[in-house]
């Protein structure tokens, strides 16, 4: 079945893993029913990498900022070369930000918090939504996200039905991408199933978390409607319904026409 309005709210085309045919394929998506897509930077270099593709494709849009992984990275200005980044018209959402507390190499704890509430409150201070990172970290994401309280998305959502509730209460919208697909996916089915349809957005994270039947391979936006057919299968909905409702509720986040 050919499926139209794909909306994917979360991808790193900038990634190395696109350079060999990186222009055919982003020519190819809009024929395969992509209507946007939000590239998010992890990095100062990969965030304008991210603006330079919004540039040059009018269905793309950007979003900068510092992943919790870089943070050991960041020059000691980072927040005085982020804020120009911020103020760019291709940029809509700072991300992709946030915590990531399960590889031993990354930031100590305290370094990615205070990072990431910096960015949240440059981001506040710009009216950008946030884009959330939070990887083995649930805690601290909620004590940050309750007490600055932006606008945004938690990403690749990995938490509990009862966090995914508290972030709708926070006004807060849940990113689901390939892993719903995969088999051992219990939580994400059971999160998939109770998020409110006005809170869902739709993601491929690629390169990376290729839904099934194409795990391992390397994602790309045209992939999404696998994921839209495990929810609809989840929720008892049609999967172009739930592809038409997700890019309403991303451009209505990210503010776009």
């Amino acid at each position: 079945m050919k499926y139209y309005n794909i909306f994917d709210s979360h991808a790193h085309y900038d990634d190395p893993a696109f350079d060999p045919d990186r222009d055919e394929l982003l020519a190819s998506l809009p024929g395969r029913g992509v209507r946007h897509v939000i590239d998010c930077g992890a990095d100062l270099a990969s965030s304008r990498k991210a603006i330079a593709l919004a540039e040059a494709c009018p269905w793309f849009s950007a979003a900068a900022g510092i992943h919790p992984e870089c943070a050991n990275d960041a020059p000691e200005n980072w927040e005085e070369l982020l804020e120009p980044l911020f103020a760019s018209d291709r940029v809509v959402a700072a991300g992709e930000i946030g915590l990531d507390y399960h590889l031993r190499e990354s930031a100590p704890r305290e370094i990615q918090r205070a990072l990431f509430e910096r960015q949240i409150r440059l981001a506040n201070r710009h009216g950008l939504p946030v884009i959330v990172h939070d990887r083995d970290a649930h805690g601290d994401t909620m004590e940050i996200l309750r007490r600055l309280r932006p606008s945004g998305v938690i990403h690749c959502f990995s938490g509990s039905v009862e966090m995914m509730k508290e972030a709708v209460r926070l006004g807060l919208s849940v990113g689901i991408g390939g892993s719903v697909t995969f088999k051992n996916a219990r939580v994400p089915v059971e999160v998939a199933k109770s998020v409110p349809r006005d809170r869902l957005l739709l993601e491929t994270d690629c390169p990376y978390l290729a839904p099934v039947p194409f795990r391992g391979k390397r994602n790309d936006s045209s992939l999404i409607p696998c994921v839209a057919e495990k929810i609809a299968q989840i929720r008892g909905e049609d999967p172009q319904e739930i592809l038409d409702y997700t890019k309403q509720n991303a451009e209505t986040l990210f503010r776009l026409k």
